[in-house]
């Protein structure tokens, strides 16, 4: 299933929430011993959307008209908000032990030793 969000993209405001600039991020891990790389694709559904902008993203399906319930891709804000609520989320660490680059995040030790409570502190905030 694909749905255009073409007009609904037109229509809403930009969020200049700036995203962050990978060659930062790769500076920001060199000196590090160990990293570990996720792609947390699989974020974006578990936003929930407003109820008075669920009818906005409304899809007609056979005979049926549906909505989105959680933020689906492909909203010209979308990437904006999961950055926003990731660098929130992990705040405490970004730049010491994590660099979040919307859904590409890496945990990053400068000693070997460190790494599995580096990913712990990672894990206990999820």
């Amino acid at each position: 299933m694909c749905v255009d969000f073409t007009d609904l993209n037109k229509a809403c405001p930009k969020d200049s929430y700036p995203l962050p600039k990978i060659d930062h991020m790769v500076d920001a891990t060199a000196g590090h011993t160990l990293l570990s790389f996720m792609d947390v694709f699989f974020g974006y559904p578990q936003i929930c959307l407003c109820p008075e902008d669920q009818e906005k993203t409304a899809f007609i399906m056979d005979h049926s008209l549906h909505y989105y319930k959680m933020m689906p891709f492909g909203l010209t804000n979308a990437g904006a908000t999961y950055q926003r609520l990731v660098n929130k989320l992990f705040k405490p660490l970004i730049c010491q032990a994590m660099e979040v680059n919307v859904d590409d995040m890496i945990v990053k030790s400068k000693a070997e030793g460190d790494h599995s409570c580096d990913l712990q502190k990672t894990f206990d905030i999820l």
